[in-house]
């Protein structure tokens, strides 16, 4: 089985699919691994399955908009293993979620 480490702005909407079907309420502290990168800065991912492939995916507040944001039927066949099909999320994004905290 293969490792892959994935930042959100690598997600394809096919990962981003799984994610939330794994999350469907969003991650808890007991989903999430950390670990030491190859330059030993520490990393906070959670992890998704596929046949062949463990995926850890980085925690961010970016991921978790993403994951919230999320609609499977937005998407075509040809878009799901697409990472450039999801839409950026920006600072101005991620203000305005802070300011409804």
């Amino acid at each position: 089985m293969r490792n892959i480490i994935v930042d959100y702005k690598k997600l394809t909407p096919e990962l981003l699919a799984l994610l939330v079907e794994k999350y469907p309420d969003g991650y808890g502290d007991d989903d999430v691994i950390t670990f030491k990168n190859h330059k030993y800065e520490t990393i906070e991912a959670v992890e998704v399955l596929t046949e062949d492939t463990k995926y850890l995916v980085k925690i961010s507040k970016r991921l978790s908009m993403q994951m919230e944001s999320f609609d499977e039927e937005d998407y075509s066949d040809r878009e799901m293993s697409d990472p450039d099909a999801l839409p950026e999320i920006t600072a101005d994004d991620l203000k305005k979620v802070e300011e409804n905290l």
